[in-house]
């Protein structure tokens, strides 16, 4: 594996994925080890643009609209990630099994629609590896009411978000080697130290 992985982190809303990634960050930082962070949607200017609208709650587009606006910020990042491939460590918040859990098993689109377009957009990237944070329902809502502001995908249904949460896991199970799944319900401090354990074995 290259010593500059490119490494994501999913999970459905309230896993601490966004936590993990700031911490990793920090510990890139603080050991001078060169990194890019960005997020989905978001990460370019033009894709924070796309984000404002996406999860503005205000809006409300329908299922295929939400897919391409998704894949219209990614589009606006590749160039910054094939820019940095082999030259910083890349930190991704949220990728392409985000859009195939949530737009897939979540909404229902076609997979292989949403396959050839991500597929198309991505050619010559490839994830080194993916941790996979997971969270009981309990546990989800009880971390979203403390949040000051909830956007448009805060407010799912929790049925939603279980499929979401399961489509993670099918995910995971075709390539097991490639990532690692943290139980968010566990203590965070614990899992700030396997998620750094295995950071340090990737780069």
């Amino acid at each position: 594996m290259s010593k500059k992985p490119i490494i994501v982190f999913e999970g459905i809303e309230g896993t601490g994925k966004s936590h993990h990634i700031a911490n990793v960050a920090k510990y890139l930082k603080k050991n001078n080890i060169k990194f890019i962070k960005i997020r989905e949607p978001g990460g370019s200017i033009n894709s924070e643009k796309i984000r404002k609208l996406i999860l503005n709650n205000k809006s409300a587009f329908n299922k295929h609209t939400d897919l391409l606006l998704y894949l219209s910020a990614r589009s606006e990042n590749v160039e910054l990630i094939k820019k940095n491939i082999g030259k910083k460590i890349i930190l991704i918040d949220r990728f392409t099994d985000s859009t195939i859990a949530y737009q897939h098993y979540g909404m229902g689109v076609n997979l292989k629609f949403i396959n050839n377009i991500n597929n198309y957009l991505i050619r010559n990237i490839n994830i080194d590896f993916t941790f996979l944070n997971t969270v009981n329902s309990k546990n989800m809502q009880q971390r979203l009411m403390k949040r000051k502001n909830l956007n448009r995908y805060d407010k799912f249904d929790n049925i939603f978000y279980k499929k979401v949460q399961k489509g993670f896991e099918k995910i995971l199970k075709k390539n097991p080697k490639k990532y690692m799944k943290i139980d968010s319900n566990l203590d965070i401090k614990l899992n700030e130290i396997i998620i750094l354990n295995k950071i340090n074995d990737l780069i």
